[in-house]
Order: structure tokens, then C-alpha cells, then sequence
């Protein structure tokens, strides 16, 4: 429940990350650490006092979480995600 007071308005934690997931992927597959989505949620998570969310450590978590497919296209993952992400429920 710490995180809901600090994020403000009531959201969910899952809701407030799930708020920075970009809305087209234009990192070239595989290929990069950080993306503008990772580093905007990074500044704002440091702002709330969040430690050791640097922008490569968030892009990570946000591959894991399902934020961003940067699976190549012909890669057995990249369909399994693409059909995971498009039936998930964001969170409110």
C-alpha cells in the first residue's frame, strides 16, 4: 500500500507502469538497453525516491513485464508476445 500514496490519484502501481508503455515500438529489435519510454519511467520513479531504477534496469523489467517486444521478427518469442501483449487488460 506504500505505492499507492505515493503515486497519487488512487492508480495502482500496475496502472502507473503500465501508463509509460509506448505506444509503437521503434527500438530496433534486440539491439538496444534503454528506450525513451524506460527513461521517462526511470526520471519519474527516482522522483518518487525510487532507488536503482536506472533506464537500462527499467527497460529490463519493462521486456520481463511485457511493456516492450523487441524480439526480431522470425524469433519463436516475438509471435508469443505479440499474442500476449495484444490479449492482456492494462490495468486502470
Amino acid at each position: 500500500m506504500i505505492f499507492l500514496g505515493c503515486l497519487g490519484n488512487g492508480r495502482s502501481l500496475a496502472a502507473f507502469i503500465w501508463g509509460f508503455e509506448p505506444q509503437n515500438d521503434d527500438a530496433r529489435p534486440q539491439s538496444r538497453s534503454t528506450s525513451p519510454a524506460s527513461v521517462a519511467l526511470s526520471k519519474e520513479l527516482r522522483k518518487r525516491g525510487w532507488k536503482f531504477v536506472g533506464p537500462t534496469t527499467v527497460y529490463a523489467f519493462m521486456q520481463a513485464m511485457g511493456l516492450i517486444n523487441d524480439h526480431v521478427e522470425g524469433c519463436v518469442l516475438h509471435e508469443d508476445v505479440k499474442r500476449a501483449r495484444e490479449s492482456f487488460l492494462r490495468p486502470t
